[in-house]
């Protein structure tokens, strides 16, 4: 019985497994071009985290020789060759190589009777920085450097001393070299695991997981699984569903086609499929915002009077009612799809239009209520960091919903009811559309040369990268605040290390 029961379990295995994986709405796809791009601008903010390492006093005495080193800063580095490149499953490689990196600090000496103080100018050279960062989705659904290792090593260090006890500091100096080369190398990595830990996910913070697209809905960008990292590709792939405002908790279950990224030409890529559009548009309706309602003057002149003529029975039987107001409420009445194909994307929409006469101080008179169904072409386009959508009216058709005679009798309103949309609600929709939404990407960047390509049931936008913000600039604006620490910088009594142990 128990193997039996097991044997059933291995079969439903593979079952389980597809059914858990959740297509994504969205996913964006960064290459190898542009971790180009990034490691540009990260090579220049671990240049300026190296350059404010802080490192402890140096004290120490070899026979008759005391020596006190205190005040130690970086003046300059060169780092010649450094390396970015993705590693399989998770990971970022960062790579610096025989890289030099010069120090000043403040001397005291002391040697038998003769006492010295003085600036001292040292170089590191040789220089070799490991790091291997690890991506992962935190809790929140946000991508973030979750652990990081780290190897430095300084092949050589020379330091160069000045004045008439030149000759016996330099016979003198290994004894500091030795110590300066311990400190720094064993200062690069915590200060590159706190750049990476703290600085860089304080970056990462500021992209949009969860926020609001305007007052009636918002958009669930949290990550569904941790990045896939392939040796030329970084794959995130992201819920990509929009919710009503009023009922945050509600979801949307995904039956799209599952967006597919081939290629790698461009720095990135951003795939939406269909169940992106479609949350849209069932966030809206469930907020109740797809209606618009024409009262009096608002309702086309021209369009009145055909109205007025096509139900002038139904008016004169109302009298004295006739020269009431006409009323006219289009409501949405099933949320909106989309369609996409490779020749393009369309909106299919299906809605009632209630005609009405609202005489002043009674109840309203209804002269008709008829369905339209209607397909909008959707032009999708990026800019900046804002997904828009451009939608123009490409078939329509209005029927009654009471008798197929009415519905011929509504034939003649078919072309004065496609301009009032044409030129009344399209452009409201679009207003509404103008704004975007926002792409899921930290602030200070930005796509350039955006190229759309449609496919069956997803689309695609390739792009470039561009820093509108450097790095170090959004890194300070959210920098947590700064740990001080202080180190002792009075002659010891006694020496509290021994470059012999170094």
């Amino acid at each position: 019985m128990a193997a039996g029961s097991c044997l059933l379990l291995l079969l439903l295995l593979p079952t389980l497994v597809i059914t858990s994986h959740s297509p994504p709405g969205c996913k964006i796809r960064v290459t190898s071009k542009g971790l180009d791009l990034v490691k540009q601008e990260g090579l220049r903010f671990v240049e300026q985290e190296l350059q404010n390492i802080t490192m402890p006093d140096l004290h120490g005495k070899e026979g008759q020789f005391h020596y006190n080193i205190t005040q130690v800063k970086v003046m300059d580095l060169q780092l010649a060759f450094s390396d970015l490149h993705f590693q399989p499953q998770q990971h970022l490689v960062f790579n610096i190589s025989n890289a030099s990196i010069s120090l000043r600090f403040r001397r005291q000496l002391l040697y038998w009777f003769f006492y010295d103080i003085g600036s001292i100018n040292a170089s590191a050279d040789g220089v070799h920085i490991h790091t291997v960062l690890q991506l992962a989705k935190d809790e929140a659904g946000r991508l973030k450097i979750s652990n990081m290792t780290c190897n430095a090593s300084i092949a050589r260090m020379h330091a160069g001393f000045s004045g008439t006890l030149r000759k016996v500091y330099e016979f003198l100096s290994t004894f500091i070299v030795t110590g300066m080369r311990f400190l720094l190398s064993q200062q690069i990595c915590p200060s590159l695991e706190h750049a990476s830990l703290v600085l860089l996910n304080s970056l990462l913070d500021t992209v949009p997981v969860r926020n609001y697209v305007d007052e009636h809905i918002g958009i669930d960008y949290s990550l569904l699984r941790d990045p896939a990292v392939s040796t030329d590709t970084l794959d995130l792939d992201f819920k990509g569903m929009f919710f009503p405002r009023a009922r945050e908790d509600q979801e949307l279950e995904n039956h799209a086609v599952e967006p597919v990224i081939k290629e790698t030409e461009r720095m990135v890529y951003v795939a939406f499929s269909e169940y992106f559009f479609d949350s849209a548009m069932h966030a809206y309706f469930q907020a109740g915002v797809l209606a618009i309602e024409l009262q009096g003057e608002k309702v086309p002149k021209d369009l009145e009077v055909l109205l007025r003529a096509t139900f002038f029975g139904t008016i004169f039987m109302q009298s004295p009612a006739v020269d009431a107001p006409l009323r006219l409420v289009l409501q949405v009445s099933a949320p909106p799809r989309c369609i996409i194909k490779p020749t393009g994307t369309s909106v299919s929409v299906s809605a009632f239009l209630n005609i009405s006469l609202v005489p002043p101080g009674r109840p309203a008179v209804q002269l008709s209520s008829m369905a339209m169904e209607t397909k909008l072409s959707a032009k999708v386009f990026l800019q900046g960091k804002a997904l828009r959508v451009q939608l123009d009216l490409r078939r329509f058709r209005i029927y009654s919903k009471q008798s197929a005679l009415e519905s011929l009798a509504l034939f003649s309103l078919q072309a004065p009811l496609k301009t009032l949309l044409q030129l009344t609600i399209m452009p409201i929709i679009n207003e509404r559309t103008k704004k975007g939404v926002q792409i899921p990407l930290p602030e200070g960047m930005d796509f350039t040369k955006e190229v759309v390509t449609n496919h069956a049931g997803f689309l695609t936008v390739g792009a470039d990268l561009h820093f509108s913000k450097g790095l170090r600039e959004v890194i300070e604006k959210y920098r947590p605040a700064p740990t001080t620490h202080t180190y002792p910088s009075s002659w010891p009594a006694e020496p509290t290390m021994d470059p012999r142990q170094l």
